[in-house]
């Protein structure tokens, strides 16, 4: 009988194309899983892959091998993770990706997992980017504005409430602004997107329905909102930021809050997740882990920009 490690090696690796991206998904390395593939085949007694420098390519059998075991690998890992969890000891790589901005809000998290989980090995990604969750091999992704892809679902944390800030510094002498109009009038801090090149600029509405236009200036444009925030504390403009990504130095009197009763609304933090109908055991408990810790920290309300 075939090891559970043989027929996995071999789906992700058909997934993925190469040995490299199936070790990736599996946290082992390419030649773990090329030996677990011969093994497989040698077993079989037929060829499953044509190999080439660059790219793997299923052989006819290989393709029927793939749609014969896929769902029933599934299954299979679907059981050994529902009695990993009754176990409590759940075990694997924990493939988890998000935005540098929630580093100080998840970092703090690790000891105490870890300490309740120390068969899971981390192997995290911190990146301004969207992933495709299941293609790319995460368990997991933290942060806002992911496509619901098929097969993958969110569990809302808290809203993306994005909000006008300045340093003591920059505001020193000048007229504080009253509503989103009067922001143009000083030097703005701009997003400027890697992928399209093209500047954000925010609807923003105040606690009692009202909405307007927020137009900085622009000044000076960065690709990376941590950039956009030290540039504001070094007293370079205004920054209209995501409330995660300048909270902790609003809270530290490095930054103020400009127009404090209006905010634009960026949808929600949420973390993602693939759906079945049984996680593995890794992901089903970090996903509780980190929905615990919001709620324990308060963070959907420290992250909320409407203040009434």
């Amino acid at each position: 009988m075939e090891t559970l490690a043989n027929l996995e090696s071999f789906v992700r690796a058909a997934e993925g194309g190469t040995f490299s991206e199936a070790g990736r998904r599996l946290g082992v390395t390419a030649a773990a899983v090329s030996r677990n593939v011969a093994m497989l085949e040698r077993n079989l007694g037929v060829r499953l892959f044509q190999r080439s420098t660059r790219k793997l390519t299923l052989t006819e059998a290989g393709e029927r091998f793939l749609v014969e075991i896929g769902g029933n690998l599934d299954a299979l890992q679907a059981a050994i993770a529902s009695v990993s969890t009754d176990r409590r000891e759940p075990t694997g790589v924990l493939k988890v990706t998000m935005a540098p901005t929630f580093i100080t809000y998840v970092m703090p998290l690790l000891p105490g997992f870890l300490a309740r989980y120390p068969m899971i090995r981390l192997d995290w990604h911190f990146e301004n980017r969207q992933v495709d969750l299941i293609a790319e091999g995460y368990d997991a992704a933290l942060g806002g504005g992911f496509e619901l892809a098929s097969g993958v679902v969110s569990r809302v944390l808290a809203p993306m409430h994005v909000v006008a800030v300045a340093s003591p510094a920059y505001m020193a002498g000048r007229v504080l602004p009253t509503d989103p109009g009067d922001l143009a009038g000083l030097d703005g801090i701009v997003f400027r997107s890697s992928r399209t090149g093209r500047v954000s600029h925010r609807m923003m509405r105040d606690t009692v329905g009202g909405e307007m236009p927020a137009r900085l200036s622009e000044t000076i444009m960065f690709d990376d909102p941590a950039a956009m925030c030290e540039a504001a504390i070094l007293g370079l403009g205004v920054a209209l930021l995501a409330v995660p990504t300048v909270l902790s130095s609003i809270e530290r009197g490095e930054l103020v809050r400009l127009i404090p009763r209006w905010y634009a609304d960026a949808g929600a933090i949420s973390i993602y997740y693939a759906t079945r109908a049984l996680l593995p055991a890794k992901t089903r408990l970090f996903v509780d882990f980190v929905v615990e810790a919001f709620e324990r920290e308060r963070l959907a309300e420290r992250f909320a920009g409407s203040i009434e």
